[in-house]
């Protein structure tokens, strides 16, 4: 064909222009042709907008799904709120969603749409996970709407939707396919050289004729060809991409490796030299395929438990659409519940939404959400929580909340973040390995140099085993395998990390500061005796009351609980954390709180209880003594603690004397009360001034300023809302002795990061110089290469199957099991 007839490619999909099609695309200093006005028209939003390097970094070409323009029409659906429950957290106006998209091919697809959604006005935030193909976007509803987030991604040739597990599952299946495909393809290609290669090897010299030899060269050029091209193209790929980001990636040596010995097999095969290499390029691109293959598997069952969350939510639940009036059962899809609903859960059935029971008792399995070890009892009132599961008797539930604002889509959103921030040694790891492919390459052209001077017939192949037997792999994996496997296990325990940092400042932690109500105790505080000084009990307890009709403190909760139900409505409250509340109830000036606070000295000095005053401006008129219980895995928390050498500290609000004999009950050696919450973060800063690095754990809102200034922190979930937020992790679970088994994991996963990180040091250190030396062929390297790689990831599942220490009592001392 000559060179006037030739196809014109559309500069943005690809397509072949039609001819007398005039649709010119400006790109810098030249006019690109396009096949239709849509992708004229795509391709010049894309460079108007600033987004010209997408052009220049793309290692493929986008898809344009036939169904896109149909879900163009549908698109402004998403923006109804009823829509939008099952998928989209909404804090005033502020949303948050995940998102799948589709048409992901390479990191420059990644980095284009984050750029692209970031410069829309009214977006916050948009990050998205190139393995999962999953976005989270947060924006400003008042400024833009998620229809038009949407259509500003398939502006520029994408298409995204609502997160659904099915459809990511769907999304993996094709991928691992297209491994198979691969793999099966570079085996059978591998398979049929060497039967091709065994012969010339095994000839004795002059046995075998020129035409037999060139027969067997060609047939393995035949053969070999589709195992680069189609096999070996993600490397290539790979490599591409990082060359043209002006970055040696990872899959630079391998690239350069098989193409270097496929371009040499094939002029070698044209001259009739004995230098063709076919059996050993099928062979180590089979080698490294089944190692990725492995390797994406084992990623793949070390995130499950994380994945797996997403999927406790069942499809479809028992409607009753009549209650309380009929029982008329209807089977509807969970996503349609709206708040207010009824359902019916049976025995072994999961839990639709959030909820409150209305109807029958029975026991339920939260372990795979909170990891809770034990069935909870659930009865009339009881709250349950979405993905858990009803053991033993027919419940019917009010649905309280749905879609993402459930407990469950909380967690998710939480373990997500965590997951996508890198702790400080990953970070170090990817800068070490960058730089470790620069040194990599310079050192194979220093061998090729040494060994044509040497050997001549020998460089080459030495030189390919050196670019083939490095693995920065094994180095860049040595800590995101370890954090992936370690934080699913926790999440399954019911300790959930919010933050990428949380579980190796845990694993340094000196010193580990407790809260006190709420924390160590239950925090169910009952009223156990009342002084009266001026006035009647039931008038005080109703004033009481009615000042603390906001809080969520466990003392206000006692308070209202012992008042009953009260007419009395208190206005212009104003709190002091730590220290009480005032306000107005019935047009008269009260204060409820410490003795100080309230400006009397207590009638009450119970050691251990909480002592809470009443008060006018005329002075004291009750005073309330509350207790408190000791959480049941207290002493063994402290046990465990202790036992791994961290110094304990109390610091509490309540009275003196209540902290310092539960700090003497449990045998805590560093106790203070009476602090205010600048007294406790003055505190935990001297600690730190001292070198500690502490780890706190509270649950009240009066600990959220300290619990920000620890190096890490851990929040009750059971506690106020301001304290998770400033939280690094949240204990899900009941059960309190989960954060010694917290910070037994932090500890296994810095110390099989060190292992990942000493095995990559070490492999390299020896594999290269042996290769660089011609002990290593490159089939050899690219065994070599894989089973590092696959070291590493099998290394970290070993915290997927972490257990928790069991403490001698009678030593002190914690036995633990991997």
């Amino acid at each position: 064909m000559s060179e006037a007839s030739a196809p014109i490619h559309c500069f943005h999909c690809g397509e072949d222009v039609p001819s007398g099609a005039t649709y010119p695309v400006r790109f810098e200093t030249e006019v690109k042709p396009a096949c239709c006005r849509g992708c004229q028209a795509v391709a010049q939003t894309i460079i108007d907008s600033g987004n010209v390097d997408y052009y220049r970094l793309r290692t493929d070409l986008p898809k344009t799904p036939e169904a896109a323009l149909e879900e163009l029409r549908q698109l402004k659906l998403y923006d109804l709120p009823e829509v939008q429950q099952g998928f989209v957290k909404a804090e005033g106006e502020v949303r948050e969603a995940s998102l799948i998209l589709e048409g992901i091919v390479c990191a420059a697809c990644v980095w284009l749409n984050e750029r692209h959604l970031r410069q829309l006005p009214g977006v916050l935030s948009a990050d998205i996970n190139f393995s999962t193909h999953r976005a989270r976007v947060r924006w400003d509803n008042s400024r833009i709407q998620l229809s038009q987030i949407l259509h500003a991604v398939q502006e520029i040739g994408y298409l995204a939707y609502p997160f659904d597990p099915g459809r990511q599952e769907e999304l993996f299946r094709k991928e691992r396919e297209t491994a198979i495909r691969r793999l099966a393809i570079a085996g059978l290609g591998m398979m049929q050289v060497m039967m091709y290669a065994i012969p010339v090897y095994l000839a004795e010299e002059g046995t075998m004729g020129l035409d037999i030899q060139a027969l067997m060269r060609f047939a393995s050029l035949i053969l070999t060809t589709p195992v680069v091209f189609y096999s070996a193209w993600p490397f290539f790929q790979g490599a591409w991409r990082d060359l043209k980001l002006r970055r040696a990636g990872m899959d630079v040596p391998v690239a350069l490796g098989v193409g270097l010995a496929y371009a040499a097999s094939i002029y070698g095969s044209l001259v009739s030299s004995a230098d063709v290499y076919f059996d050993s390029v099928t062979m180590f691109v089979f080698f490294l395929l089944t190692g990725r293959f492995l390797e994406m598997n084992a990623r793949k069952r070390s995130a499950e438990a994380a994945e797996s969350l997403v999927k406790l939510i069942p499809a479809a639940t028992t409607k009753l659409p009549g209650w309380p009036a009929t029982r008329d059962e209807e089977l509807v899809a969970a996503v349609k519940l709206t708040p207010g609903d009824h359902v019916l859960v049976g025995p072994g059935d999961s839990f639709p939404a959030d909820g409150s029971v209305v109807e029958g008792e029975s026991s339920v399995d939260e372990s795979l959400l909170t990891g809770e070890s034990h069935p909870v009892g659930k009865h009339v009132d009881s709250t349950v929580i979405g993905g858990t599961i009803n053991l033993s008797s027919p419940l019917v539930v009010r649905v309280d909340k749905i879609g993402a604002d459930t407990v469950l889509s909380g967690i998710v959103r939480l373990l997500d973040r965590a997951l996508a921030e890198k702790p400080r040694l990953a970070m170090i790891a990817d800068r070490v390995a960058s730089w470790f492919v620069l040194v990599l390459l310079l050192v194979a052209v220093a061998v090729a140099g040494a060994w044509y001077l040497v050997d001549a017939s020998r460089s080459f192949w030495i030189t390919v085993s050196v670019l083939v037997v490095s693995c920065p792999c094994a180095l860049a994996l040595a800590t995101p395998a370890a954090l992936t496997a370690a934080l699913g296990r926790l999440t399954r325990l019911g300790l959930l990390s919010t933050r990428g940092h949380a579980l190796e400042t845990l694993a340094h932690a000196t010193d580990f500061v407790f809260d006190k109500t709420g924390t160590l105790t239950t925090g169910e505080f009952r009223l156990i005796e009342t002084v009266v000084v001026r006035g009647e009990r039931g008038r005080a307890l109703a004033l009481a009351a009615a000042l603390e009709q906001g809080a969520t403190h466990p003392v206000a909760a006692a308070i209202r609980e012992a008042a009953g139900a009260t007419a009395e409505a208190a206005s212009q409250l104003r709190y002091r954390p730590g220290q009480g509340v005032a306000g107005l109830v019935g047009g008269r000036a009260y204060r409820l709180g410490t003795p100080a606070f309230v400006g009397a000295e207590a009638s009450l000095h119970d050691p251990g209880t909480t002592v809470v005053g009443l008060a006018d401006d005329d002075g004291p008129i009750a005073w309330f003594g509350l207790g408190d219980e000791v959480r049941p895995q207290a002493a063994e928390l402290v046990a465990r603690l202790r036992a791994m050498g961290l110094r304990l500290h109390l610091f509490s609000g309540d009275r003196p004397e209540n902290v310092e004999a539960l700090a003497a009950r449990l045998g805590i050696e560093h106790a203070r009360g009476g602090m205010l919450p600048e007294d406790k973060l003055d505190a935990v800063k001297a600690l730190q001034a001292a070198g500690a690095v502490v780890a706190m754990t509270g649950d009240g809102v009066n600990d959220a300023p300290v619990l920000a200034q620890a190096q890490v922190s851990v929040a009750i979930d059971q506690g106020a809302e301001a304290a998770q937020a400033a939280a690094d992790m949240v204990l899900l679970s009941s059960e309190l002795a989960r954060l010694a088994d917290g910070v037994g994991a932090a500890r296994k996963t810095q110390a099989i990061i060190r292992q990942n990180l000493a095995w990559s040091v070490i492999y390299n250190v020896i594999a290269i110089p042996a290769a660089a030396l011609g002990h290593v062929t490159p089939w050899m390297a690219g065994i070599g290469m894989s089973l590092s790689s696959l070291l590493v990831v099998l290394n970290a599942m070993r915290l997927s199957g972490y257990k928790a220490a069991t403490v001698d009592y009678s030593t002190g001392t914690a036995r633990g099991k991997d």
